[in-house]
């Protein structure tokens, strides 16, 4: 299947010539690219509903290749990870290789966690180009025509780059255009500084009629890699103010957590990691897991496949964990019970599924079939206190699915 065909089949629920179908095209060539720089998920709140020892297998989509080395931390048997962007098979591939092949933490905290400076092009050259597969080499050493070599991203911080990096970076420009820095909230170190800094200089941002107006079109929105489907759930979930709705999600990041512990913050109002610290930084790039992650290395697996496509060649009763991230708020109803048949046919007794979504209800109620939903305990209470400890803040829900013993 040519590439591009995973991600079409995914998206495109439409007709070409009616509105939705545009939408969907249109967000599909969008999101054919570099889209994520950085998973959005806070991967301690899918390790705490994971519960991973060393003898589980599990599967997960693998977006930017962060939370993949995060869950690796735990020492589980193994991780395979799939996806139907080849740019984030490339990114995770790279991340992967890296911790095999560089020669000592600081060289993979300055590429990943600086992810600014010109040595990491040499280190590149040096160190990994010639043990990357064919179609990662070739996407990193393909020209671009403002930056030369995509490699250079890494020289010119990588998380201003992608879909999802330019538009924190146009939502930056906004701010700066109405005289607010984001970048304040970085230097608070209370609650109540938190509080007082977002309400001065960020809320009052979505009461601006631009803004508000951008926030009711779908387009906006596809630079946070949310596909029309989404969009409509998203207009659900805020009874049609998108605004209030960004809005209210921005004050949880913005002052529900320590700012100087999360790295979700700090990529939305600082566009990259807490460097001087290295507190505000994911669990992959912490200097006391590496020598961890290079031993494990060996146990994570990137593959270009639709989740369904690959569930399908698993044996039976394989696998005891999956991680769909949103991808279900982009499927109709068909794909949906066709992902859970196979879910369903892998998964062992006390298996577990986590995934998020734009609004807070389970997409599964109503759409998955009475034999495919029958057969997992889902406590939606516990979804919703889970969902309140993301840091990451952007989602109204996160779900966890256990499967009921035979």
């Amino acid at each position: 299947m040519k590439k591009n065909a995973l991600l079409n089949a995914a998206v495109h629920n439409s007709r070409p010539i009616s509105k939705d179908g545009a939408l969907e095209r249109l967000f599909t060539l969008m999101f054919r690219g570099f889209v994520y720089p950085q998973i959005w998920e806070d991967p301690e709140v899918d390790l705490d509903a994971l519960e991973l020892t060393a003898d589980k297998r599990i599967v997960t989509i693998a977006s930017g290749g962060c939370n993949v080395l995060n869950y690796l931390t735990e020492s589980p048997a193994r991780i395979d990870a799939v996806d139907l962007n080849p740019a984030h098979v490339a990114l995770s591939r790279l991340k992967l290789a890296a911790l095999t092949h560089f020669p000592d933490h600081e060289t993979y905290f300055r590429f990943f966690g600086h992810a600014d400076e010109r040595g990491n092009r040499r280190a590149f050259v040096r160190y990994l180009l010639p043990h990357l597969d064919e179609h990662t080499r070739r996407y990193w050493t393909a020209w671009t025509p403002l930056h030369g070599r995509r490699i250079n991203y890494f020289t010119k911080n990588i998380y201003k780059f992608g879909l999802l990096g330019r538009f924190i970076g146009s939502v930056h420009t906004i701010a700066r255009i109405h005289g607010m820095n984001p970048r304040v909230l970085l230097a608070v170190r209370t609650p109540e500084e938190q509080r007082a800094i977002f309400d001065a200089t960020i809320s009052p941002l979505f009461e601006k009629k631009l803004v508000r107006a951008l926030c009711g079109m779908p387009v906006t929105l596809y630079g946070l890699g949310i596909p029309p489907a989404q969009f409509q759930s998203l207009m659900a979930a805020s009874n049609g103010d998108i605004s209030k709705l960004l809005r209210d999600r921005l004050e949880r990041l913005a002052c529900d957590y320590p700012i100087e512990e999360n790295y979700f913050a700090w990529q939305a109002f600082g566009r990259g990691y807490d460097r001087h610290y290295r507190k505000a930084v994911p669990r992959y790039l912490r200097r006391e897991n590496y020598e961890l992650l290079r031993d494990l290395s060996e146990r994570v697996t990137i593959h270009h496949a639709s989740m369904t496509d690959w569930l399908s060649n698993q044996p039976a009763e394989s696998l005891d964990g999956y991680v769909l991230l949103d991808a279900q708020d982009w499927m109709n109803e068909r794909q949906m019970n066709a992902l859970w048949a196979q879910i369903v046919r892998t998964a062992k007794p006390g298996a577990r599924v986590i995934f998020r979504t734009a609004g807070e209800d389970s997409p599964l109620n109503g759409k998955l079939t009475p034999d495919l939903l029958s057969v997992w305990d889902h406590d939606v209470e516990d979804c919703r206190e889970r969902s309140r400890h993301d840091r990451a803040s952007i989602y109204g829900g996160f779900h966890l699915y256990i499967r009921r013993p035979n």
